[in-house]
């Protein structure tokens, strides 16, 4: 275990949220902070709602790094998240008539409370210019110069009196930025282009598991990685660790000290950088430079789907990085020597491992230069971590084995439990006491609970509450009116082909025809919510929005169905929507084409605040289904070898239409304009999409999805033993505490050792 060592989590996107009310949980002064505006005749929860969210993230990956710097505090680990400090968060999202409409998210015009800007740790950031090699080294010259300003935010732990820094960096041009160069059009243009270089940190690119290989894009990634590090090295320079008075200025010990993770590709070029201080300006030899880099470094991959990865045209690096290119360059030679050595004369295995793909266009493929520069690679759930070393990475995995490891994702359950369900936290708490709140393992004990049934009656009566609640912020904010006992089905994430909306709407519209039908029967009456933001230049995914809206807009005003099926869009899902209706929901929806998702962590958060979940063997939803019992779960469809064995074979999406009466029914309703009787052809392209080039296979698993439905309705009749079922998964989310997830990182990959020890105050008599 490494003594004063500290971890870098180096992301792109830090989805925070509100920070309020995380604060007074986390430093235990929520009933002291209510009792005070009380006293001031002030109203807590219209103080919370006064503030913005932090919406520096797409999805899942933002949230992560989230929950993940929660656990990092409150383990005590010296833990710090560098990133970017987005002028311009994802995008707010409207719905006009049945559209996704995108307005800018200015989360900071009044300000933002919690951070501190830190101008005397300003650092330059270097773009374009030229390399020279000269006698005395690489010298990289008549570059332009950016200034990152660094900001940080206070991360405290779960009552432990820690409290680490979030520090984001903000894009500031040089006072003498292009006024140095005469050749523009004179001081006013000059002072006018200084928005060029601030433009860097302006806006979040809105992609959520999608490459868009942009300039400003990398100019993103490469800036917060360079003022990153040269913060790092600073602090590991200045950091005596009780040995010496000297400024420490060997570099060879920093692996030892110095934990760098890099969430996904996107810091990727930390590797390179990290080399490029080593070589030119400390003067390393190249041998021990890298063995550094990989020591220090190691990486996270959070998705196996092809237009994800990122893949950098040579050329962009040439121009905006051409010291970095070399180096790139230099890292693949010898890493192809390596394999030359180990397979000699196999040329297809050095073209799959090369980090340059050839092509039209020379490519750097980012995933290949994070394993090759890292000592550890870690995929989010073992399904995930599995398909890494069998497919994606399998050359990489057979080179070295070692390397590979699994980290399954984890959620913090002082935000997704302790404070977005008080009421649940508090009846858990009345039965098995509190210390659950950081050893999340302790909700096991609830299995003694399953029958008593004064417990059953307490957990359904929490969750009974959650939903009116839920449903009176839906009748203030949207003026729909919802009947409260209906089940919640509820899926709530990215619009995206491979999260299967399109496979929840076949079901709603599979349901409305057998009301239709049969409307004398006694139907399970059920509200289906489905929320998420489309990247706006995502087509087929504002089809899906539009497509959800107007099925919304038939069923909700059809006379013969009534109370007994609602359809919602949820505008606008965010961190705080997010609070507000997980809480309140009664089925979860995780239904990704089996190997697509890597792990989810929307799914943890359903199962900890007392949702069943309806999911495919994907992801997390494989191990949910183990710590809860597979059968406390409703599990359908394809599995990854059944997916891959359709893909041998050939996926035949017609065949299905032609088999399957109901899903015929229900493709014919939307092609034909039934569902959008002004424009009959509206949804052409979804149907041709899904008919013939569906790559995430929609039918094959509609009948068996439609079957797992029947049997949740069926369930839900019977709420005693529906409300069992909850409990044995709720008794089960002990493994999906983002604390167990980090405490595996520290251990196995940083080399640290988490502890739950509370730090005395300055003025603790201990």
């Amino acid at each position: 275990v490494r003594q004063g060592s500290r971890v870098y989590y180096l992301s792109l996107e830090f989805y925070m949220g509100r920070t309020l009310q995380n604060t007074m949980v986390n430093l235990a002064l929520e009933n002291a902070c209510d009792e005070a505006t009380y006293q001031l005749g002030l109203d807590m929860e219209e103080l919370q709602d006064i503030e913005e969210d932090a919406g520096l993230g797409n999805g899942g990956l933002g949230r992560l790094a989230a929950c993940f710097l929660d656990s990092m505090a409150s383990l005590g680990l010296a833990a710090y998240g560098y990133g970017i400090r987005y002028e311009f968060g994802i995008f707010n999202q409207k719905i006009s008539d049945g559209w996704q409409v995108e307005e800018a998210d200015d989360w900071l015009r009044y300000g933002n409370p919690w951070e501190k800007a830190r101008p005397e740790y300003m650092r330059p950031v270097h773009f374009y210019g030229r390399v020279e090699h000269t006698a005395e080294g690489v010298k990289w010259v008549d570059t332009q110069v950016v200034l990152a300003l660094p900001y940080d935010t206070p991360v405290p732990g779960y009552r432990n009196n820690i409290v680490n820094t979030m520090r984001l960096w903000s894009a500031k041009a040089p006072c003498d930025f292009n006024l140095k160069d005469f050749n523009v059009g004179g001081y006013i243009q000059a002072v006018l282009d200084r928005n060029l270089a601030e433009n860097i940190s302006r806006v979040l690119y809105p992609n959520d598991n999608f490459f868009e290989g942009k300039e400003l894009r990398l100019k993103q990634e490469y800036f917060v990685v360079a003022a990153t590090l040269q913060d790092i090295i600073r602090r590991f320079k200045a950091s005596k660790f009780g040995s010496t008075e000297f400024v420490r200025l060997d570099l060879s010990t920093l692996p030892d000290k110095v934990a760098i993770q890099l969430n996904d590709t996107h810091p990727a070029l930390a590797i390179p950088e990290l080399m490029r201080i080593l070589v030119d300006i400390e003067k390393l030899s190249w041998e021990k430079a890298w063995d550094i880099v990989v020591r220090t470094c190691a990486y996270t991959n959070h998705t196996v789907l092809p237009e994800a990865l990122e893949r950098w045209p040579v050329d962009l690096f040439q121009n905006l990085l051409p010291r970095h290119l070399e180096i790139i360059y230099e890292i693949n030679r010898r890493h192809l020597e390596r394999i030359t050595k180990l397979y000699p004369g196999d040329v297809d295995r050095m073209r799959r491992m090369s980090l340059i793909e050839e092509g039209d266009v020379k490519k750097i493929n980012m995933a290949h230069l994070c394993i090759v520069g890292s000592h550890a690679v870690n995929g989010v759930a073992r399904i995930h971590s599995e398909i890494i070393k069998n497919t994606v990475f399998k050359d990489f995995y057979d080179l070295d084995p070692e390397k590979f490891q699994n980290k399954t994702n984890g959620i913090t359950p002082r935000r997704w439990l302790v404070m977005c369900n008080p009421g649940l936290a508090e009846v858990i708490a009345e039965r098995i006491g509190e210390d659950y709140i950081r050893d999340l393992d302790q909700l096991k004990k609830l299995l003694d609970f399953v029958d008593d049934d004064v417990f059953i009656q307490d957990v359904a009566k929490v969750k009974q509450e959650n939903k009116m609640k839920f449903a009176a912020y839906l009748e203030e904010h949207y003026k729909v009116k919802i009947n409260p006992r209906s089940m919640f089905d509820v899926q709530v994430k990215r619009i995206h082909e491979y999260k299967r909306q399109l496979l929840n709407c076949l079901h709603i519209i599979t349901l409305y025809n057998r009301i239709r039908k049969e409307p004398s029967k006694s139907w399970t009456p059920r509200t289906i919510m489905i929320g998420g933001k489309a990247a706006p230049g995502y087509h087929t995914a504002k089809m899906i929005i539009k497509l959800i809206t107007s099925i919304g807009d038939i069923v909700n005003n059809d006379p013969v169905v009534g109370e007994r099926l609602k359809v919602i869009f949820l505008e606008n899902y965010r961190v705080t929507l997010a609070e507000k209706v997980i809480p309140a929901a009664d089925l979860s929806e995780q239904i990704s084409t089996a190997g697509t998702e890597a792990s989810g962590t929307g799914n943890m958060k359903f199962m900890l605040n007392g949702a069943l979940t309806i999911g495919t063997m994907d992801g997390a939803n494989v191990e949910m289904a183990e710590e809860a019992g597979e059968e406390n779960l409703f599990i359908f469809g394809m599995r990854v070898d059944d997916v891959e064995a359709m893909d041998k074979k050939g996926y035949d999406a017609v065949s299905y239409y032609n088999r399957i009466p109901e899903l015929k029914q229900a493709m014919d309703q939307i092609s034909g304009g039934f569902f959008s009787p002004a424009q009959p052809d509206l949804f052409k392209d979804l149907i041709n999409m899904l008919m013939h080039h569906d790559r995430f296979k929609v039918f094959a698993d509609y009948e068996d999805y439609i079957k797992c439905q029947e049997k949740v309705s069926a369930l839900y009749k019977n709420p005693k033993e529906w409300t069992k079922m909850v409990i044995h998964n709720i008794a089960g989310c002990g493994k999906f505490s983002s604390d167990r997830t980090i405490s595996q990182y520290a251990r196995e990959i940083w080399g640290m050792e988490p502890t739950l020890e509370k730090i005395a105050a300055p003025d603790d008599p201990r």
